[in-house]
């Protein structure tokens, strides 16, 4: 038998402290509500701690085996199906660590397997589901865990985790949206300059060759083909150009995160983005229902206006909403207003600092930012449908470009050839 200290609360809700003998702390938490009381944290005393854990305790970390070996990160597609799942475990009534107990049962040997195991623990030990989840950073970030807070000081756990579950739902879909769009303009420019990188090295020279022999001088364009083509297959000496072609885009984004590393790096790279045509508007409008829809989502959740804020400063992941969010968050902090540090920014839309201004104004702000998360949803599935129809004849144009050009370029000084055959001269 061990002894286990507890918080509950009594039938009036008041809170009760105390101690109980138990031989593992699910039958201490039962032992506490036969008494007529609601546990709110159970924990082994620090001696019996030292001692080492109970019988029963030690019969399942028996049961258990050794830690999972785990390799890579958590997958966001499996943490919202977990999410999805243990809210509807908490609805149905289960206790919360038979819940967790079922679902780390269920999971494929990995991280996130691992990673339940040490959450089953610490629940296990007496500590409540957010403070065990707030001990693995690695799956369990900032937001999701003063989500789960909230909804067990609010008794209403089920319902929060099912908001979040529909949060990260709606964020990964609108993810897949956006990198589905570039992955066909991705693959296919991947395969012209391949393409065309191909042509310059095997077929141009064999052409140059041709013209030498015939004596023909070769016009500007052809010339420079030709010299295009010798220095893509290093035939100048040094290294070949084709490295450099193929090695620039990899060298470009390695350098690109390294500066991200640096926060005025994040700065200078986060306006870059902004600004440029048609991928600015759409990142814009990405992160504003990124933000609105986390900062409804907490708000409406119970979490204080000022947490919220600085929760969804953090996770906004643009230095400029960053910025412009600090902002709010001193600005209410003195007592003053959300839109208006936000209309001074001009990260936002007149409309979305609007309806801002009204959610402020009627006390249903948590609503309103929800459905500009909403608006802007369908803004970017436009927004995405568009520039893959733009992008498109642009393809066309660069590969059309591309292999006319080449073709112009061989074919000026065949009919040199040509004539010079008909006439004789050869």
């Amino acid at each position: 038998m061990a002894t286990f200290t507890y918080e509950a609360l009594n039938a009036s809700g008041k809170a009760q402290k105390g101690t109980i003998e138990a031989g593992s702390s699910d039958e201490a938490i039962q032992k506490i509500k036969q008494q007529g009381y609601f546990p709110t944290s159970v924990r082994q005393s620090k001696e019996d701690a030292k001692k080492g854990p109970t019988a029963a305790e030690g019969k399942k970390a028996k049961k258990k085996g050794g830690f999972a070996i785990s390799i890579g990160g958590v997958s966001k597609k499996h943490l919202t199906v977990f999410t999805r799942q243990l809210s509807t475990l908490q609805d149905a009534g289960l206790p919360l660590l038979r819940s967790l107990q079922i679902l780390e049962e269920q999971q494929k040997p990995g991280k996130l397997k691992s990673i339940l195991q040490g959450v089953c623990e610490e629940v296990e030990g007496g500590a409540s589901l957010s403070e065990a989840m707030a001990k693995f950073p690695a799956a369990f970030d900032k937001l999701y865990v003063k989500m789960v807070n909230a909804g067990e000081i609010g008794g209403v756990l089920d319902i929060i985790l099912q908001r979040l579950s529909e949060f990260m739902e709606k964020a990964q879909r609108l993810k897949r949206k956006v990198i589905g769009a570039m992955v066909y303009p991705a693959v296919v420019v991947t395969v012209a300059v391949g393409i065309v990188l191909f042509i310059m090295i095997a077929i141009i020279p064999k052409f140059s060759e041709i013209f030498a022999e015939f004596g023909v001088v070769m016009p500007a364009l052809t010339q420079w083909l030709v010299n295009t083509s010798r220095w893509l297959a290093g035939q100048g000496g040094g290294i070949p150009g084709a490295v450099f072609v193929i090695g620039a885009p990899v060298l470009f984004v390695i350098l690109w995160k390294l500066a991200r590393r640096a926060t005025p790096g994040r700065a200078v790279t986060d306006n870059v983005l902004l600004w440029v045509p048609i991928i600015g508007g759409l990142i814009r409008k990405t992160t504003i229902a990124r933000f609105t829809r986390t900062l409804g989502t907490l708000v409406n959740a119970g979490v204080p206006i000022l947490e919220a804020i600085a929760i969804t400063r953090d996770t906004s992941g643009n230095y400029v909403f960053e910025k412009a969010l600090n902002s709010v968050h001193d600005s209410i902090r003195e007592g003053e207003t959300f839109a208006a540090p936000l209309r001074e920014s001009k990260v936002c839309d007149s409309i979305v600092v609007n309806m801002i201004d009204v959610g402020e104004e009627t006390g249903d702000l948590d609503a309103m930012l929800l459905k500009i998360a909403d608006n802007y949803d369908e803004e970017v599935d436009v927004a995405v449908q568009s520039l893959v129809k733009l992008i498109e004849p642009l393809l066309v144009l660069f590969l059309g470009g591309a292999v006319g050009t080449i073709v112009i370029a061989m074919f000026l000084p065949l009919v040199a050839i040509i004539e010079k055959l008909q006439g004789g001269k050869l």
